[in-house]
């Protein structure tokens, strides 16, 4: 059996390989440089938060919690970045962070794949910028379809959704002895 949390396409045509694997502490720095860099910030109009604030929010609140699914994404055995989902005012959210040397190259289309592979929860859903074209186009390309949006601040984000499948149409009833007349 394959292991979900493995893209294989890197063995394949030169492509990089991409996995997801458990966090671990020495990813947090990564993480956090990742969070800093000056054009990340531009792209998602995410206010990078000081050292202590980050690590803090990330051993507290995303590692502490139960309830938060969270991998590392690695590229060619590299931190490339993070995946998570959450629970918030009874939806299940998703968010994602990859460093600028894996931005264009695929990562993370094949790094949705694989999280999505282990985060079970439908109707999924994520808010990007609303400027965010790349960001918005990795979630469409998964089924993430626009619902609406939101604002952070005076920022307007996008809502997007992931259905839960359409459950499967109804049989008709064999027809009883009376009925086959």
């Amino acid at each position: 059996m394959a292991d979900a949390t493995r893209d294989t396409s890197g063995e394949r045509g030169g492509h990089p390989e991409v996995r997801l694997r458990a966090v671990v502490e020495a990813d947090l720095e990564l993480f956090l440089a990742h969070e800093h860099d000056p054009e990340a910030v531009r792209r998602s109009r995410f206010t990078p938060r000081p050292r202590d604030a980050f690590l803090a929010h990330w051993r507290q609140r995303v590692l502490g919690d139960p309830d938060c699914l969270v991998r590392t994404v690695t590229v060619d055995g590299e931190v490339a970045g993070s995946f998570v989902s959450w629970t918030q005012d009874d939806r299940r959210f998703l968010g994602y962070w990859l460093g600028r040397p894996y931005w264009g190259r695929g990562v993370g289309t094949r790094a949705l794949a694989l999280f999505l592979r282990e985060e079970p929860a439908r109707p999924l859903y994520a808010d990007p910028f609303a400027g965010n074209a790349a960001s918005v186009r990795l979630l469409e390309r998964h089924g993430f379809e626009r619902v609406g949006t939101v604002r952070h601040g005076e920022n307007e984000h996008l809502l997007l959704v992931l259905p839960a499948p359409a459950a499967p149409a109804a049989r008709p009833a064999p027809a009883g002895p009376d009925e086959a007349r």
